[in-house]
């Protein structure tokens, strides 16, 4: 199956249906996108020549174009390298050659920025602002390129958060298992009208544009190119019944613009890509209402699809009352298999804490030219996220943190993620991260990076005497430092390896809070 055929049904089906909008405004219907889409797959099949797998480069901020290019890309027979616009021209670099891209589509400003930096390998830098782009799209329509359900269809970059990005292999089938559970667990009674692309197209929100496709819904492009909680509420006044995926860092900053003023939110708000800490959750439930809102925990080695923590697991916490639910992420999608396993890959018992595994049609093909990353990843069909997590007995999944994140003090393991739903929960501050600092007589000390808004009213012992109301003593910082605010990555990612990189440069203050300002992350 090609995923490019969920396109062509729509235009033969829904032709007069809108397909894509920027901000209000409809600029094409599902006619109007399956011609242009056809067309520019001819000019790209000619490109590739009879060459099998040929990869093509996406390298844009969300456009109107971005659609129209990756289903092209998959109408051609060709597999899609999106990648993320915000990494320096360089880390860019660096994926083309690795892919070995033939072309990359680019907006002006990403080709120009590139340009001193494109490797050998890459053939054709094409704007798509430029009239050789819009030359292509004069091109005689095609039929969509037959392809094996095992062929790739999209190299996912990790966001490489520890080191060089690796590329997922994902394939029509494991697209085709996501765009399944999608129906089957995340969104399962629609209506699928519009579904607004606030976050990067390169990652999930590009991702679900393929469930979207299938039910001939409206792809929404916001005019703002950054994001803009105010927008997405005027975007949801107009595309009634709309959907978003969005970075919990984006339902936060929506939860904030959402107490300022009466507000029309989307129909339902898909979040995930990093920890959401209760506290925030809950205010989101307050604002939004449970019935709106969905976590999924996926990776982009089994994208948006591991586990999902649907409205009804949403509705069981109050302003009152901690639930078990609300801290974890739910329970396995439904075409995966997950456990909890020890270091030998064997299950442990319900509660015990250890590595997430996953099985199923979603889990990659494995990573491009890094077979012994393929095979550390992937044991006898099970991925190895890398997550530390426990398990009930009902199969509902609490994540620890990730196994390069986990603190061990006195030989006795901390969980970060722990340590910072703590924090988080204090009036006075904003944001937390907690990393683990080597350390001779201990093995490492707990470190947490604060950002607050009322700096003065914070010192060590009351913060101290906080951590020990809710935690045992020998989890609690030994240290804490006050930063303006922390490094992410576009998805919203905490980098925590850049903290590590800083916090390696400083003085040990050991039960002491220093205000560190303003960091140039």
């Amino acid at each position: 199956m090609n995923l490019a055929v969920f396109l062509d049904r729509a235009r033969c089906l829904y032709p007069s249906r809108p397909a894509i909008a920027l901000g209000k405004k409809v600029l094409a219907n599902y006619e109007q996108l399956g011609g242009k889409t056809a067309r520019l797959a001819s000019a790209i099949s000619r490109f590739a020549g009879d060459t099998k797998d040929v990869r093509v480069a996406l390298l844009m901020e969300n456009t109107p174009a971005y659609l129209e290019i990756l289903f092209a890309c998959w109408h051609a027979g060709c597999v899609a390298v999106p990648i993320n616009s915000k990494l320096h021209p360089k880390e860019t670099a660096h994926i083309l050659s690795e892919s070995k891209s033939l072309m990359c589509f680019a907006t002006a400003t990403t080709a120009r920025q590139l340009k001193p930096h494109v490797p050998a390998t890459l053939k054709y830098l094409i704007d798509v602002e430029s009239a050789e782009y819009t030359g292509m799209l004069n091109d005689k329509e095609a039929p969509p390129k037959s392809c094996d359900p095992s062929d790739p269809a999209w190299i996912f970059y990790t966001s490489g958060t520890t080191g060089k990005p690796k590329g997922a292999i994902l394939t029509h089938e494991n697209l085709t298992a996501m765009s399944a559970c999608y129906f089957l667990d995340i969104d399962p009674r629609g209506p699928w009208d519009a579904i607004l692309h606030v976050a990067p197209m390169s990652h999930g929100s590009g991702l679900y544009s393929i469930p979207f496709m299938m039910k001939a819904g409206c792809h929404v492009i916001p005019e703002t190119k950054s994001f803009d909680a105010d927008q997405v509420f005027a975007l949801s006044t107009r595309w009634k019944n709309s959907v978003l995926f969005a970075a919990p860092t984006m339902v936060k900053r929506m939860v904030a613009a959402g107490r300022q003023k009466p507000v029309e939110s989307p129909r339902l708000i898909i979040y995930g890509g990093g920890p959401m800490y209760v506290s925030d959750c809950k205010d989101a439930i307050e604002l939004f209402g449970a019935e709106r809102l969905v976590q999924l925990y996926g990776q982009g080695e089994s994208p948006m699809t591991i586990t999902c923590l649907p409205p009804r697991l949403h509705a069981g916490a109050d302003s009152s009352t901690f639930s078990p639910e609300l801290g974890s992420v739910g329970t396995a999608q439904s075409l995966v298999q997950i456990m909890v396993a020890d270091e030998n890959g064997m299950r442990v018992a319900p509660g015990e804490v250890g590595e997430v595994l996953v099985k199923g049609p979603t889990v990659m093909k494995g990573y491009l030219n890094n077979p012994d990353a393929t095979n550390a990843a992937i044991r006898d069909g099970w991925l190895r996220t890398g997550d530390y997590g426990a398990m009930d007995q009902k199969g509902v999944l609490t994540l620890m943190d990730r196994r390069h994140d986990l603190i061990i003090s006195g030989g006795t393991n901390i969980y970060p993620r722990e340590v910072e739903e703590t924090l988080i929960k204090h009036e006075k501050i904003t944001e937390v991260a907690v990393i683990g600092r080597p350390e001779k007589e201990w093995g490492e000390s707990v470190i947490a990076y604060v950002v607050s808004d009322d700096k003065a009213s914070l010192n060590v012992d009351s913060l101290n005497n906080f951590c020990l109301s809710f935690m045992a003593r020998f989890k609690r910082p030994r240290e804490y430092r006050l930063v303006n605010s922390l490094p992410k990555n576009s998805y919203g990612k905490v980098l925590k390896t850049a903290i590590r990189q800083l916090d390696a440069t400083l003085q040990d203050n050991l039960n002491e809070l220093v205000d560190l300002g303003e960091i140039n992350w």
